[in-house]
């Protein structure tokens, strides 16, 4: 009975800490709707892109929600983006969120204020992208989620989710108007604790995306071993551009990059949560990955009607 209490203590730290900070537990209260948009814009002069064939000839607008790990990938994503494609970029991510949170019509039972829900900010920024990274928060964290819970009911929780998939897509593209935006759902690297919800939790990203005409981008393959996509790894073999750039190449004499710290399995900041989200700030190939793939898929997709 003791070590079942230990691994059952254990797991609960690692999940509170997957989509949230482990400091600010389920009692903390969502920012008030009174409060000022969080959302950040970044409207620097284009640059120059770095030479390379995804430079695209439509200088795109990018939206990025989500919860932590959109949190902590915010600030690097938008580097990508500004330095490949000239972009310009908005981001609005919150710890802890699942889909529900984002949508409009949730009220007081949402960790997103009004201002900052997916269609508010569509209509405030007129993206061309909109970028969602969801980890898919299974627990009784988010209120908009009623309480479904993947480890109450797996079946309620799918279906849950797939709707409020659909749902954001349609709050998302009335936002739009005649200018619809694109959404690029990101599938998520594998998880170590529950790899068969995040497997599935992907697929319904891609049957959204097929249904809507939307994307995917499979950015947690670059956080996966070669030919083993749902392996849950600490660390990979460092890459031809972490090689170049050795601040990313965490252990040279291994030939090995860190993704992951001892003690967190499910993010990719290679510095400590904190009670108060916040951007990663550190580099960290894992980000650092996930951001490049990202942009490499806006830049294909840039100017196409």
């Amino acid at each position: 009975m003791r070590g079942a209490w230990i691994v059952g203590v254990l797991l609960t730290g690692l999940l509170l800490g997957a989509c949230t900070d482990p400091a600010s537990g389920p009692e903390v209260p969502p920012p008030s709707p009174d409060l000022p948009s969080t959302a950040t814009e970044h409207r620097r002069p284009a640059v120059t892109p770095r030479p390379t064939s995804r430079a695209p000839a439509h200088t795109p607008t990018v939206l990025y929600l989500g919860d932590s790990l959109a949190m902590e990938n915010q600030r690097v994503l938008g580097q990508e983006l500004r330095r490949d494609l000239g972009a310009r970029y908005t981001s609005a991510p919150y710890s802890g969120t699942t889909l529900c949170d984002y949508l409009e019509g949730t009220g007081a039972r949402s960790l997103v204020p009004d201002r900052d829900k997916a269609a508010a900010l569509v209509r405030a920024s007129h993206p061309d992208f909109v970028v969602l990274q969801f980890w898919g928060n299974a627990w009784g964290y988010t209120w908009c989620m009623d309480g479904i819970t993947y480890a109450d009911s797996r079946t309620a929780y799918f279906a849950r989710y797939a709707a409020d998939a659909e749902r954001l897509t349609k709050q998302i593209a009335a936002a739009g108007g005649a200018k619809r935006p694109r959404i690029v759902w990101v599938s998520q690297g594998p998880d170590p604790l529950t790899p068969d919800r995040v497997r599935r939790v992907n697929t319904l990203y891609e049957h959204q995306a097929a249904a809507s005409g939307d994307l995917v981008v499979d950015a947690g393959r670059a956080v996966s071993p070669a030919g083993a996509r749902q392996t849950w790894v600490q660390y990979l073999p460092c890459t031809e551009y972490e090689h170049d750039h050795p601040d990313y190449c965490t252990q040279p004499d291994r030939d090995r990059t860190a993704l992951h710290l001892d003690k967190d399995y499910l993010h990719f900041c290679l510095a400590p949560t904190t009670s108060t989200p916040r951007p990663c700030p550190v580099r960290s190939p894992g980000i650092l990955r996930i951001a490049r793939e990202i942009t490499r898929a806006i830049g294909e997709r840039a100017g196409e009607p």
